[in-house]
């Protein structure tokens, strides 16, 4: 069921974008992989600026304990127009400005700083999306990277704000099959389930929150991920990135279909929200305003960000 909403455009002509963050004083910071920047929307004069240039390509975007910005850096991707005009992305690409992929801290005056490039000895791959929980600590997915024929299929982690502690949750440790291609992440209002979305497939999967790091492994023995399959689809999509809403719907951007998929938590498609001009590449959600009843979403193949009434305000995030 599709869900008509007023909807208005409030930045176009951008480049392939992704991370935003409603800020204080009706702005929005959100990111362009391709130029490797943090930049701002002023809501009331529609003037972008640069607030930060963390190179290589910034994903998902956070705001922590401290009031810093956090960033999930996948180290550089090429962006360029397709043949029929869209933004795209071109995986396996290193981009413009090249690094090691990482976890970013950029502070109030945009002075970037690197917080984890590694797990351990393992390095990270593409990190690309994070959410805090309200202990201070985050969770974030890492997409995994092609490589020829080959493709690491990423993980999900846990990190301490201040830099001093990274753990792995999925990837090859047990129960040692990760997730494909994970992408966005969030919290439910009770923070007691976190919610991974994978690309690829177009699934949302859950897992029960036991401690801050420590996920429930439930004991189907073939999803050896450990988690809970909350939604499918039947029909050839991709999710992003999600932001979840006050009744703990899941809101998650759909590649390819053009839009939004509101998932509530017992794993059931809501509605869907088109956007007024068709684009394959929307990527992010977050919500703002008084009331945070306000939505945001990057439609990267246009390069346009969209401001929607949204039927339920949004869940407020821990910082």
């Amino acid at each position: 069921m599709s869900q008509n909403l007023s909807v208005r455009a409030v930045a176009e002509g951008l480049g392939f974008l992704e991370g935003p963050v409603a800020l204080e004083d009706n702005r929005l910071l959100f990111t362009d992989i391709g130029a490797g920047t943090l930049n701002v929307l002023d809501l009331s004069s529609g003037q972008v600026t640069v607030f930060a240039n963390v190179r290589g390509a910034a994903n998902g975007v956070a705001i922590g304990p401290d009031g810093a910005f956090y960033v999930c850096n996948n180290g550089g991707m090429t962006c360029e127009k397709s043949k029929s005009g869209y933004n795209v992305p071109l995986p396996g690409t290193r981009g413009i400005d090249p690094i090691s992929p990482c976890i970013q801290r950029v502070s109030a005056n945009g002075a970037v700083e690197v917080l984890y490039t590694h797990c351990g000895d393992i390095p990270l791959i593409a990190p690309n999306d994070l959410v805090f929980d309200k202990h201070g600590g985050f969770y974030f997915t890492d997409t995994g990277h092609p490589t020829g024929r080959n493709v690491d299929l990423g993980g999900l982690y846990y990190a301490k704000a201040d830099g001093s502690s990274i753990i792995e949750l999925i990837h090859e440790s047990p129960p040692h099959l990760p997730l494909s291609q994970p992408n966005g992440c969030g919290l439910s209002p009770d923070g007691s389930r976190l919610y991974v979305a994978e690309t690829a497939g177009a699934r949302i999967w859950y897992w029960n929150i036991r401690a801050p790091g420590e996920l429930q492994q439930e004991p189907e023995q073939f999803i050896r991920n450990g988690g809970v399959l909350l939604h499918g689809n039947s029909t050839y999509q991709m999710y992003d990135s999600l932001a979840i809403d006050s009744d703990g719907n899941i809101c998650v951007a759909a590649i390819i279909k053009g839009g939004i998929d509101v998932v509530d938590p017992e794993g059931n498609l809501l509605y869907f929200v088109s956007l007024p001009l068709y684009d394959p590449f929307p990527t992010n959600i977050c919500f703002g305003g008084a009331d945070l009843q306000k939505a945001y979403i990057t439609a990267s193949g246009t390069g346009i960000i969209y401001e929607v009434s949204w039927p339920t305000a949004g869940l407020k995030l821990n910082y």
